[in-house]
């Protein structure tokens, strides 16, 4: 007899132009461990390269997002960051293609972190958000301290931070962290439909977007325009932009073609 291979510990499925990522340890609350790093780190680098994905959507099995860092593993002395990445193969280094967490349970620590290192979240009302590590002698070094705050009012992000405490997705929804609740069950299905709205418009428009969004909090204002100009002129000579503008006044459907 020959031996059953390993369940893998990420899983990725492609759903038209949508990658998704499915953190698959569920016996282990989806704890990253070197394993679960290393391999969101090349699920990463697949939404990134592959010019036939364009967003990504990142989801826990098993009804746990993600309890953060998998301490057993970490008390064996394994890292469970990548290099050039970070923690979790994600948070230092996000893809440039929009990602969305997918939330249907706790996220909690790390689980929360990456969370943060995504562009948009959808969950369910009773999913958990926390970052308890003070109440464990740590500090959440994961960005959590600098996205929070981000993300958040500065006193609902110091008290989540400075008491460990957790936070419902139906809490977080009107502050705008979360930008989209579904019932327990259907959240990866909701992410779906908002991946497929984003996958809909021009790759090129999107990801210049994004960037802007993403980079222009540390620019000097003087620069602001000029540095906004160096990313989107290139789209505004596209084909695509031209394809948009033909679709828009001939009432059709676009066809990009620029990946």
């Amino acid at each position: 007899m020959t031996a059953e291979a390993p369940t893998p510990v990420v899983l990725t499925e492609r759903v038209g132009p949508v990658l998704v990522i499915t953190l698959n340890r569920p016996q282990a609350r989806n704890a990253v461990d070197r394993a679960v790093a290393e391999a969101v780190a090349e699920a990463v680098q697949l939404l990134d390269s592959d010019p036939q994905l364009r967003v990504g959507v990142l989801t826990g099995a098993g009804g746990y997002f993600c309890a953060g860092m998998d301490l057993k593993a970490f008390l064996r002395g394994e890292s469970p960051r990548v290099e050039g990445r970070g923690f979790a193969g994600l948070v230092e280094a996000p893809p440039g293609k929009p990602l969305i967490a997918a939330v249907d349970g706790p996220a909690l620590a790390g689980g929360f972190e990456i969370v943060l290192a995504a562009d948009l979240v959808v969950a369910a009302p009773t999913a958990t958000f926390g970052l308890p590590e003070v109440r464990r002698g740590l500090v959440a070094a994961a960005g959590g301290l600098t996205r929070l705050p981000a993300r958040l009012p500065r006193a609902v992000a110091l008290e989540m931070v400075l008491t460990g405490k957790t936070v419902t997705a139906a809490q977080l929804h009107p502050l705008g962290l979360v930008n989209r609740l579904a019932p327990e069950g259907e959240v990866l299905a909701a992410a779906l439909e908002l991946a497929d709205e984003i996958a809909a418009n021009g790759p090129l428009a999107v990801r210049a977007s994004k960037r802007v969004i993403d980079e222009s909090p540390g620019w000097p204002h003087a620069e602001m325009f000029e540095r906004t100009r160096q990313i989107v002129m290139p789209v505004f000579d596209s084909d695509d932009a031209r394809e948009g503008a033909a679709a828009f006044t001939e009432r059709r459907a676009p066809v990009w073609t620029a990946t």
